[in-house]
């Protein structure tokens, strides 16, 4: 008995990306501009020029769209080149001020991803499991900072290194950018320079 063959065509398969592509991207401006909970598969679909079943045959419904909008944040995020970058260096205050210039770069970037996670967060069932993704691999990076410290023996006497990734947490997560930026109307150059400097203040020893 033959086997049935599966019929491959290239140029279909990246006509469907293409297609995927501006379907997130199209939520992403209806989110980012009206709020998660405002906008309807329907206006999506608006948005992008198709119909409503091809949404959510190429990308699901909003809840799918928003993890893919998550995603792709997390892989552009500029994480592993910060890292990179401050493992390269050798004295903390370099280290601190590589990661206060990564993670600005990082939240001013994903800003708007930020805001529409924040605007689902009281509609969305999955949002807090979508910003906790978040929140552990922002944390993860700072570990590896703090690892990197603590093996160049910057560490202050007595702290492990999960107290000082909980430091640098406070120094540069996305709380930090959001109140000195957001609320408080600090440009990106001013708060990278002022938290650079707090950090370096708490955390290098003399």
């Amino acid at each position: 008995m033959s086997q049935a063959r599966t019929y491959h065509s290239p140029r279909r398969e990246l006509g469907a990306a293409a297609t995927r592509r501006d379907l997130i991207a199209a939520a992403r401006r209806l989110f980012a501009r009206n709020g998660y909970a405002q906008v309807t598969v329907a206006d999506i679909a608006r948005e992008a020029g198709t119909a409503v079943k091809t949404v959510y045959a190429s990308v699901g419904g909003k809840a799918e769209i928003l993890r893919e909008i998550l995603e792709g944040a997390l892989q552009d995020s500029g994480a592993e080149e910060t890292i990179a970058q401050v493992r390269a260096a050798s004295d903390a205050a370099t280290c601190l001020a590589l990661l206060a210039h990564g993670t600005r770069l990082g939240n001013e970037s994903q800003g708007e991803t930020l805001a529409i996670l924040n605007s689902a967060m009281h509609v969305h069932q999955g949002a807090e499991a979508l910003w906790e993704r978040i929140a552990t691999a922002y944390r993860a990076a700072l570990r590896r900072a703090a690892e990197h410290l603590d093996d160049l023996g910057c560490l202050p006497a007595g702290m492990t290194a999960d107290r000082y990734t909980d430091l640098l947490w406070f120094c540069f997560g996305p709380q930090a950018w959001r109140v000195l930026v957001g609320d408080c109307h600090w440009t990106w150059d001013e708060a990278e320079t002022r938290l650079a400097a707090t950090a370096t203040t708490l955390l290098v020893t003399a």
